[in-house]
């Protein structure tokens, strides 16, 4: 599974500093992740899995192959950007091709950093990112046309469903926070409205706000931001990619922080996205795979291959934890720690799993 980020916000927020940020940690993950770049905008890096160098180490493997996130730096963003202002058509249609929204909002203040409006207000920049993207929405489901008289039954469901949609985001309510049944969730995916994506806010805070972490959690509740949401300093991430590992921990800790913001951000769009992975560990690779919560065992072996779906006979599962404390496959076998699951398994997060897979 892809997983797809769409960085958005107003100019002079951080964003292109956060996504040079995320470019430079593309390059320094190279040694374990054959990465690259699609186009200009585009950055893969990996998702944090301090889980795969250990199972390596029991499997005896040196090849890593974590689970990876492409960022897309979308473009222009300004008030009027749903009617053409700025870039506002690659905008959209960048922001349509993506799983998930993270939208940098400006905490910091800096004279030496023009605000677009001339002012640091975080509100007033979320309001106008919100707007531009209900506007996106409105036009999409303006043209959405009355269903003919032969037309199905999912497609008179889909129309009424549009008409519900229109009234709430008139009032300026995004689509992802309008009751919808899974049912109707699945019938309104093709439409690809904007504000059906999960968001995330990505708040840029000054070196001296860092310092101050409550005062910054107390100004993004006065925001009404109560989930979904990190702080992180743009030319801290940018600095901290230098160091090694302990180097990092060291410098880290200097801002009470245990982990750098882009490993924060990248781990919280897994959770956003409801996804998790489960891991595979031989002497060919350590690998880290992607898929939905709640997804079954067929479903899971269909990452590693589609054909794995159709002919999935069993699957071997071993909890991470107990896999480790066995030292491997043999070890866990013996003490009777490893699952052989059926067609009915849910797969877990940290699952260590073979398949067996029929002709």
């Amino acid at each position: 599974m892809k997983l797809s980020i769409g960085i958005v916000g107003l100019p002079n927020v951080g964003k292109s500093t956060l996504f040079n940020a995320l470019l430079k940690k593309q390059v320094a993950d190279a040694a374990n992740y054959p990465f690259c770049t699609i186009e200009p905008n585009v950055g893969i890096v990996e998702v944090p899995d301090e889980r795969l160098p250990v199972l390596a180490k029991i499997v005896k493997t040196e090849k890593l192959v974590p689970a990876v996130v492409e960022f897309y730096d979308i473009a222009g963003i300004v008030k009027g950007a749903s009617e053409g202002e700025g870039l506002g058509n690659k905008f959209l249609s960048h922001i349509r091709e993506v799983a998930a929204i993270v939208h940098v909002v400006r905490l910091f203040e800096d004279a030496n950093v023009i605000h677009v409006a001339n002012k640091v207000d975080p509100r007033s920049d979320i309001d106008t990112i919100d707007a531009e993207l209900i506007l996106a929405d409105m036009e999409t489901l303006n043209k959405q046309r009355e269903p003919k008289m032969n037309a199905s039954k999912d497609e008179r469901t889909t129309y009424e469903i549009v008409q519900r949609l229109k009234v709430e985001l008139n009032k300026g309510i995004s689509a992802r926070n309008v009751a919808l049944s899974d049912e109707e969730k699945v019938l309104t995916q093709q439409l690809n409205l904007l504000t059906m994506k999960p968001i995330m806010y990505a708040f840029n805070v000054s070196e001296e706000q860092l310092m101050q972490q409550d005062e910054i959690k107390k100004k993004i509740a006065e925001l009404g931001i109560t989930t979904n949401w990190i702080f992180f300093n743009a030319k801290l991430e940018n600095d901290v990619l230098a160091f090694s590992p302990e180097e990092q921990k060291e410098y880290l800790n200097q801002f009470k922080l245990e982990d750098t913001g882009l490993n924060r951000l990248i781990k919280k769009c897994y959770e956003i996205l409801g996804l998790i992975s489960f891991l595979t560990a031989g002497t060919l690779e350590a690998r880290a795979w992607t898929i939905k919560k709640g997804e079954l065992a067929p479903e899971a072996a269909g990452t590693i291959h589609t054909d794995f779906t159709k002919k999935f006979i069993k699957a071997d599962i071993c909890s991470y934890e107990d896999f480790v404390a066995a030292n491997g496959w043999v070890g866990a076998r013996d003490i009777g720690k490893v699952v052989s699951a059926g067609r009915d398994y849910m797969m877990k997060d940290g699952d260590v799993v073979e398949f067996k897979i029929g002709a």
